[in-house]
């Protein structure tokens, strides 16, 4: 389709001549998706239909307890501290933002009273300001009115960087003022196509102005309610243990007809995947397991004592291996893996393609993962308009033993090769899971028969994504090596997720080690690109940058994708959960319901 037959049918959409489900169902007949079709629009400024959740139950409560197992287990909740995807998911049962997002990448209102669009006069023509509408008749668990003032309070709050929260830099650019009581305008300092980020989904949840103003700033760790969470969602805190249990009670007062369904709800986090996968597949102590990152040959099994099932949400989380671009194990002006030292081996781009091509991608999806991954070349792979047609990859270790030797890597005495006095010897490290141990393992073995020798590190999940500053051994400091974890994407548009890239965001002792360019990988490039997408409106122009962005950080070999990761959630039977690609578990915890 010609870039101008397409923007006929956006216009006849934004006129109501044609209707937007039809312009959805042209789109994937053309090979888009229903997300790809959806974000289309919004970028365009066309009101979305409020999108519904099919939900059963007639009356609040009866339900019972809701049980559900996290094998990594919250340490607070507050959800603008929350570093990782159980902080974030424990948080956002108290806590809501002013909308969310379904696993069609639709956005649902939750404080909101409706979605913002360019005909409601929501988003403003020239892109620099977003005008919400909130909820009236929304009460804190306290019994507080809910007002346009919290909204603005939380941006504040989030804002200050004396407080050091993790969504800082989704608000330190932003202003947000208040219309009325129950509106609120957010304005940009350029015009942003990308507008849902601020008070939305997992960076959004709104808090309670009188119970986190006396907390501003440095004093913002000292507050006892994030620990003991004042919020408006569907369920109050009854009980809360950081890193072992959570217990809540239903929401008497919640501000959804009917809703919760479940009386009252018990989080178990802690122990293993295989573990929690056992708890729900086979002997139905819980309802709901937690990202089961699971070898498939065990959840089949464990899916074949028919109490359970496994359920995969495809959206663009990523499992990768980054070999790092500084030096972790010397110091520079007192500090490891300083930015501004350099990997003694990896800064051969040879030794990096040859590590890529000593990866089994494909030996790895089906051996370990199956239904849980899918191999790739890229690190960015949806919604499908972004995902690069212009990568691809190879498992051959003759070809990487070439490509070493053509560099002048030659294998010594002890079989590892070298190059002057700098040998091919490597600490490669993950977090405590059967499937990466055993993934570790493979990629060891091929470097081995290809003269590279590979040191295995695990380290305890609670610990290799925990935040502490002092612990050695965080994912955030990247003191190895080489590492490999899972990245999130929590929108259906890429701006955030691909941020992590910029230099602007590498990781280092000035910031505490708290932003996201974990690689501290830099490219001048990469940055103009960046900066780039986050003022161009035109839809096609946008998803050619982050290609772009794609490909480069791809092709420079410092981060090797290894397969895309559909959510795995192991579900009980006659649980009706309501689960998303692109936000949170629990961002829709509200409209679970248990079929009778």
């Amino acid at each position: 389709m010609q870039e101008h037959d397409l923007r006929q049918l956006i216009e006849e959409v934004r006129e109501g001549k044609l209707p937007r489900r039809s312009f959805i169902q042209q789109m994937v007949s053309l090979g888009l998706t229903a997300p790809m079709a959806s974000m289309l629009l919004m970028h365009e400024g066309v009101a979305q239909s409020q999108a519904s959740i099919p939900y059963k139950p007639t009356k609040r409560g009866g339900g019972g307890t809701l049980k559900i197992i996290y094998w990594q287990a919250a340490v607070h909740l507050n959800p603008h501290y929350a570093g990782g995807t159980k902080d974030q998911d424990a948080s956002r049962i108290f806590y809501e933002p002013l909308a969310g997002w379904d696993t069609e990448g639709n956005l649902v209102p939750q404080l909101a009273a409706e979605i913002p669009t360019r005909q409601n006069g929501g988003v403003a023509a020239d892109g620099r300001s977003v005008t919400w509408k909130l909820k009236r008749g929304v009460t804190w668990h306290d019994g507080k009115p809910f007002t346009a003032d919290d909204v603005v309070f939380t941006a504040a709050y989030v804002a200050d960087p004396a407080a050091s929260m993790v969504t800082v830099a989704t608000y330190k650019d932003i202003k947000v003022e208040k219309v009325d009581s129950h509106t609120v305008k957010v304005t940009y300092e350029k015009p942003t196509p990308f507008w849902a980020e601020a008070l939305v989904g997992s960076s959004g949840p709104i808090l309670p102005k009188h119970v986190f103003e006396p907390f501003m700033g440095a004093k913002s760790r000292e507050n006892p309610a994030n620990t003991k969470p004042v919020g408006t969602g569907p369920y109050k805190i009854v009980d809360f243990k950081p890193g072992d249990t959570l217990r809540a009670e239903a929401n008497t007062n919640y501000h959804v007809p009917n809703q919760p369904f479940f009386d009252a709800l018990e989080i178990k986090g802690g122990g293993d995947a295989t573990s929690a996968a056992r708890a729900v597949l086979q002997t139905a102590e819980y309802d709901l397991g937690w990202n089961l990152a699971v070898e498939d040959d065990i959840l089949k099994r464990l899916e074949a004592a028919g109490k359970g099932r496994m359920a995969f949400f495809a959206g663009s989380d990523i499992e990768f291996v980054s070999l790092n671009v500084t030096d972790p194990w010397n110091e520079v002006d007192g500090e490891r893996a300083s930015a501004k030292s350099r990997h003694p081996a990896f800064t051969d781009k040879a030794v990096r393609t040859a590590m890529s091509l000593l990866i089994d991608r494909n030996g790895i999806q089906e051996v370990i993962y199956g239904r849980g991954a899918i191999a790739t070349a890229n690190f960015l792979n949806n919604p499908p308009r972004f995902r690069s047609p212009n990568t691809t990859f190879e498992f051959n270790i003759d070809k990487a033993i070439q490509v070493l030797e053509a560099a002048g890597w030659k294998k010594g005495a002890d079989g590892i090769r070298a190059k002057g006095n700098v040998k091919l010897k490597f600490v490669y490290q993950t977090s405590v899971s059967g499937p990466r141990q055993k993934c570790q393992a493979i990629i060891k073995d091929a470097c081995t028969k290809a003269g590279i020798e590979l040191e295995l590190k695990s380290v305890v999940a609670a610990v290799f994504f925990g935040s502490d500053a002092a612990n050695p051994d965080t994912y955030q400091k990247f003191w190895s090596d080489m590492q490999m974890f899972t990245t999130t994407m929590t929108q259906p548009d890429p701006q955030v997720f691909m941020e992590q890239f910029t230099t602007d965001q590498i990781s280092q002792k000035a910031n505490k080690w708290s932003s996201r360019n974990l690689v501290r990988w830099s490219n001048a490039e990469y940055d103009a690109t960046f900066k780039a997408s986050q003022v161009e409106f035109d839809p096609v122009k946008r998803a050619a940058m982050f290609i772009r962005m794609n490909d480069l950080v791809v092709n420079d070999g410092h981060v090797i994708p290894l397969f895309a990761r559909p959510r795995p959630y192991g579900i009980l039977n006659k649980l009706v959960p309501v689960l998303s690609a692109w936000d949170g578990a629990t961002w829709a915890l509200s409209y679970w319901y248990r079929e009778a």
